[in-house]
């Protein structure tokens, strides 16, 4: 495969998945009149998924460092799998599931001028980490399927320039999506 089909390759999942997500999450599909049981379970299947994969990119870069290649790709196959389901139990949260808001302690949808003052200045942190988290999570993913492209075809001059940027992107996403999730699941009302 050429460099140049690998990168239309990336290109056009990225844009797949970026599209998918901000499809569903205008709610412009029509949602199912009984939604599943299991909803309420995915954010926190989401943190421990985000929270299994922080650990598992640190430990991988643990066995890097030792010269361990073959533990080192197992990881970060198991990091990507795990990633994958993550995306998919994440989209499938966000398109069923009712708007939650932080602060929001009645579930009403709306901020009220006493929530907001009940939430103070960690709505604030709340929503600076909410958002570098989101930006940098659809910023990843080219980065992510490159990397493992290049580690995969044993390309490591070209895998350790990428996962420069892409470890600690990564890995930044997968700790604060657990932190996102301590955060807002006091505001879940299911």
């Amino acid at each position: 495969m050429t460099d140049k089909f690998i990168f239309r390759f990336v290109a056009g999942v990225s844009v797949f998945v970026f599209a998918v997500v901000v499809i569903l999450s205008m709610k412009i599909i029509p949602k199912p009149a009984v939604v599943p049981s299991v909803l309420y379970f995915l954010p926190k299947l989401n943190a421990i998924l985000n929270g299994t994969c922080s650990v598992l990119l640190i430990t991988s870069l643990y066995f890097i460092k030792q010269g361990n290649i073959t533990v080192h790709k197992r990881l970060n196959i198991l990091t990507f799998v795990l990633s994958s389901l993550f995306l998919v139990s994440y989209i499938g949260f966000h398109y069923l599931a009712p708007e939650t808001r932080f602060g929001d302690l009645d579930g009403n949808g709306v901020i009220s001028v006493t929530e907001a003052q009940a939430a103070g200045a960690v709505r604030y942190v709340y929503f600076v980490i909410l958002i570098t988290h989101i930006v940098l999570a659809a910023t990843v993913l080219p980065l992510i399927l490159l990397s493992f492209y290049r580690g995969l075809q044993m390309q490591v001059e070209k895998h350790r320039k990428l996962v420069r940027w892409t470890f600690p992107i990564w890995l930044y996403v997968t700790v604060t999506g657990v932190i996102v999730y301590l955060m807002i699941s006091p505001y879940y009302n299911f």
